[in-house]
């Protein structure tokens, strides 16, 4: 009994980490995005909206900065903290301090993911 829910355990580890890194490995659109900001931070229909122009603003400059292989991890860090900080107010106004604070993390996160590719 013990084998097949550990076999079980193990393939539904293996094909989460699968699903993760093909997602991340993949460019998302803004709205893409939106759709799992919105689920992490539990956004209201108005925040959506109010987010989605600003997503839309950043992803040519993001993805260029992460698809710049001459640039070095240190670099690349500094140059995607700088766009986040010029959206930074904007989206400080939409969301809650709770919010906000996940925000930050998911956006320390995006940092780290590009600076290790």
């Amino acid at each position: 009994m013990k084998r097949p829910v550990l076999f079980l355990a193990t393939l539904l580890v293996l094909s989460s980490a699968l699903v993760i890194s093909v997602n991340e490995s993949q460019a998302q659109t803004p709205a893409e995005k939106l759709q799992g900001i919105s689920q992490a931070l539990n956004l209201s229909p108005q925040q959506k909206t109010q987010l989605l122009p600003i997503l839309k603003a950043e992803a040519p400059k993001l993805e260029a900065i992460k698809n710049n292989p001459s640039l070095p991890p240190l670099e690349k860090a500094k140059e995607l903290r700088a766009i986040h900080q010029q959206s930074d107010p904007e989206v400080r106004a939409i969301l809650s301090p709770q919010q906000y604070e996940m925000w930050q993390q998911m956006r320390q996160q995006e940092i780290q993911q590009a600076t290790h590719k």
